[in-house]
């Protein structure tokens, strides 16, 4: 079964960074594409983030392009969303996920979190003005 826990979330200002991990357990996750999602209240879950399995291709919603970078370390199962610039739009619940499709893993594919095997529980990020 696998497992995957975010971490990082806070409460921070209009401006700040942060960075939140996702640590997977339970199977290595190295040949699988992983993303970021948010959701804020009332929304729908919204793509912000994704990195394919050897890290080569990465995929960014509009909304954190130039802001937000996504990366993995695979020999440590984890996936990070390093954020800058942050916004008070940003707020939200971040989840992260997983995909365990073979295959090529294109922008349309990534960003669609109906293909996603494995969630988190989620981590909450507010950002204050």
């Amino acid at each position: 079964q696998v497992q995957l826990i975010e971490s990082g979330g806070g409460l921070v200002q209009a401006g700040d960074s942060l960075t939140l991990s996702c640590a997977a357990s339970g199977r290595t996750l190295s040949s699988y594409v992983m993303g970021w999602f948010r959701q804020a209240p009332g929304s729908e879950r919204e793509f912000v983030a994704a990195i394919t399995s050897g890290g080569g291709r990465t995929y960014y919603g509009d909304s954190v392009k130039g802001r937000f970078t996504i990366s993995r370390d695979n020999a440590k199962n984890t996936m990070y969303l390093q954020m800058n610039s942050l916004k008070p739009e940003d707020t939200a619940v971040y989840y992260c996920a997983a995909d365990s499709y073979r295959g090529y893993s294109t922008s349309v594919r990534a960003q669609n979190r109906n293909v996603y095997d494995y969630w988190g529980q989620g981590t909450q990020v507010t950002v204050s003005s």
